[in-house]
């Protein structure tokens, strides 16, 4: 029989509390009296102590079953933190541990000492473990992070599916499956699949009221990162990337920028793992940097940002990992950057797999995309997903609340997206459809003649972009569809061909469908244009001012003022006020010969401003690098210094000579110079050079490849106009 207060009092003593938190005790008691339960608590809810204490008011072992490495060392750590005397109460078993220590662990399984123990899936199906189990007696199951189970979960795992026929050979006892994170579906699996059908059911909300969600464009990440955590410096907190390259890159940009942080992922070795995991519990860095694809695990109360530098897979994934943000109830912070180029990369990694894998996949995802895209509340978005009703219209803690997002009817330019699908013959992908009625002309669109279509340029009042989010809002709303073993392509659904023939009210974001805004042509409102553009919140005096002494200078150098600096790089000057050319250079597209070439009268003119005007400037902008590894650039510009043809420089490296100019123009857009000559002159006619370099000097409103080609061809090769291109942005844009 349960009893209460015996109960309470072991709660005292191991764990230090007085009273249980929303169900513990209901839950405790029902698995103590033998029954199977399935417990449904967000992160931060205390699921832990769920298993723990019946584990040490019970009789046996109790076997816990997790794929968190880093959790299990987390947890018996903690647990032998409570207990007195006795170290055997709690012992994992995984791939981490050494021979001996697997011994240790059997010797006191076997004398009984050991109250709870902590299984990976894939020791658990191991023969000689289950041998081992089989000799002792099991209090009960908890099958942890339950949602590893289901197909439909965010982080499915095959082994997952075997446990059930386990506990069977082992010896069935009460089975506890807990979970952070589940929709009406995943339950429904992991019930089914553990064979636990009439398991009690105990559910807690899902609302974190402490936690402050946001999404934002990923423009400039690393910088806004670490612009964020300098303003919370000596705050906890987890960066999650999408690969390990990108963990490392991470880690690494930080420690440069004097920030505190190490690298956590399933590449590195146990014993880094474990340093860097210490090293963050003992708050001796600030911030760990993650995969998404490996659960950390990490129990610690005060992490007090969660960023997502790539998105979540799922809303599940986003929902527990912003869930490791303010599990003490006070401050946690969740940024994520949203980018549609992510959402297409992560598209492309389901292709290969099953087309029913491939399913699942883009619903998951399309989840993402629709609570990324949306103007309501967060909040009401993440608890309605997991079918819990949020009442209030406003939370007040996150960006779309705090912050609301302008709309527009945009029924007229769905409309024109729907007739341009029906109109051709074939299915295409988001961006071909975009480049269609934004006008653009590039290979692809010339290919297939669509250049001469009648809807081509019908929506040029709008930018690529613009037409992108469009379509990607049809999708959001199932006004449209993407085929799944033709990857990519947009079809019209039946509820899309319903609204084309009856248009009805459609709200769309207006800050993200007008991301590059309406650039006016006229330069006498340039500023306008770029606050209208949403030129990133600088000072519109300043920036008037230099786009002023950009169009003075134009005149004096006979050059086109975006040959100067381009609009990114003034708007950069408005918001960061450089008063040096080395500070100058921090602004985006103005590298070192840029900087000295056009600078001093620009930063001259700043300084002054600053100081008749007493501005207080930004001291964190300025974000170091990390060197460039490339050897392939390395060796690319050391073979030009030695005039070597690029047919020898791609043979020596195993490359095509695509990649060669590709890099090269890399090179080159960082602002470092390259002397072509001896190739070009080779290779192209001195009066070809010239042609395409007055082009470039006159006509050109950008150094844009594309519009080049789009206006030289067919006249020109395409290989010409790059190369004199080349020389151009070295010899006069630079």
């Amino acid at each position: 029989m349960f009893d209460s207060l015996a109960v309470r009092s072991k709660l005292k003593e191991f764990f230090g509390y007085d009273t249980f938190k929303g169900d513990q005790e209901r839950i405790i008691a029902h698995l103590v009296e033998g029954n199977d339960a399935f417990v449904l608590m967000p992160t931060g809810g205390g699921k832990s102590l769920c298993y723990q204490l019946p584990a040490l008011l019970m009789e046996g072992t109790a076997i816990v079953i997790s794929p968190l490495i880093a959790l299990m060392k987390n947890q018996v750590d903690a647990i032998r933190g409570f207990e007195s005397g006795n170290s055997c109460i709690a012992h994992f078993l995984n791939s981490s541990l050494s021979r001996q220590q697997i011994a240790e662990v059997r010797e006191d399984l076997l004398s009984g000492r050991t109250k709870l123990l902590y299984v990976a899936p894939e020791s658990l199906t191991k023969s000689d473990n289950i041998t081992l189990l089989k000799e002792i007696k099991v209090s009960f199951y908890a099958v942890d992070e339950a949602h590893c189970i289901s197909e439909w979960g965010h982080d499915f795992r095959p082994e997952y599916r075997r446990i059930r026929a386990i506990v069977e050979e082992i010896g069935r006892a009460p089975i506890i499956a807990l979970t952070a994170t589940a929709t009406l579906k995943v339950q429904s699996d992991i019930l089914k699949n553990l064979g636990i059908p009439d398991a009690a059911i105990f559910k807690s909300s899902f609302n974190r009221p402490n936690l402050y969600y946001e999404v934002r464009e990923k423009v400039e990440p690393e910088k806004d990162i670490i612009r964020f955590i300098r303003k919370n410096a000596g705050k906890s907190g987890i960066i999650y990337c999408l690969s390990r390259k990108k963990v490392e890159e991470m880690a690494q940009l930080l420690e440069i920028n004097g920030i505190k942080a190490r690298p956590y992922h399933a590449g590195l070795d146990a014993k880094t793992r474990t340093e860097n995991q210490d090293l963050f519990l003992m708050e001796e860095i600030d911030v760990i940097v993650a995969t998404i694809a490996f659960g950390m695990g990490i129990d610690k109360p005060d992490v007090r940002f969660v960023i997502h530098y790539d998105i979540p897979k799922s809303i599940e994934s986003y929902y527990q990992e912003t869930g490791r943000a303010g599990r003490d109830g006070k401050e946690g912070q969740c940024i994520t950057y949203y980018s549609y180029k992510d959402i297409q990369k992560l598209e492309k990694f389901m292709q290969g797999k099953p087309v029913s894998e491939q399913e699942i996949g883009r619903q998951l995802l399309s989840e993402v995309v629709a609570y990324s895209e949306s103007s309501t509340c967060r909040r009401k978005l993440l608890l309605n997903y997991f079918g819990e009703e949020y009442e209030q219209d406003n939370c007040e803690n996150c960006d779309n609340c705090l912050h609301p997002k302008a709309t527009f009817d945009g029924r007229k330019e769905m409309c024109l997206v729907i007739e341009l699908i029906k109109s051709l013959p074939e299915h295409f992908k988001i961006e071909h459809l975009a480049n269609i009625l934004a006008g653009n002309k590039n290979a692809a669109i010339t290919s297939y003649h669509h250049d001469k279509l009648p809807l081509f340029g019908k929506g040029a009042g709008h930018s690529e972009k613009f037409w992108c989010t469009v379509i990607h809002q049809g999708l959001i709303a199932h006004l449209l569809e993407k085929e799944i073993e033709t990857y990519g392509l947009i079809f019209v659904t039946p509820k899309g061909e319903e609204f084309f023939q009856n248009p009805v009210e459609l709200k769309l974001v207006e800050d993200r469908v007008f991301p590059d805004g309406y650039a006016d042509d006229d330069d006498d409102d340039e500023a306008a244009a770029a606050l209208k553009a949403g030129g990133g919140g600088g000072d519109p005096v300043l920036l008037s001012m230099l786009k002023d002494l950009r169009k003075d200078m134009g005149r004096r150098l006979k050059l086109q003022p975006w040959i100067i600096f381009g609009d990114p790089a003034l708007e950069d000057m408005s918001i960061l006020y450089p008063i040096t050319i080395d500070e100058l250079k921090n602004c985006q597209g103005v590298g070192d010969g840029k900087a000295r070439k056009f600078g001093a009268e620009f930063v001259d003119l700043i300084k002054k401003y600053v100081e008749q005007n007493e501005i207080t400037r930004p001291d964190d902008f300025v974000m170091k690098s990390a060197p460039s590894k490339s050897e392939n650039k390395v060796y690319i510009i050391r073979s030009i210094d030695r005039q070597l043809p690029l047919e020898d420089i791609a043979e020596a490296r195993g490359l095509e000579i695509e990649d060669v100019m590709n890099e090269i123009e890399a090179i080159v857009a960082t602002g470092t110079k390259l002397n072509l000559d001896y190739y070009i002159r080779q290779e192209v006619d001195d009066d070809v050079v010239q042609e395409i370099l007055d082009y470039f000097k006159e006509e050109a409103e950008s150094d844009s490849l594309q519009d080049a080609i789009a206006a030289l061809e067919p006249d020109y090769e395409e290989m010409e106009i790059r190369l004199a291109r080349i020389k151009f942005l070295c010899e006069i844009a630079s």
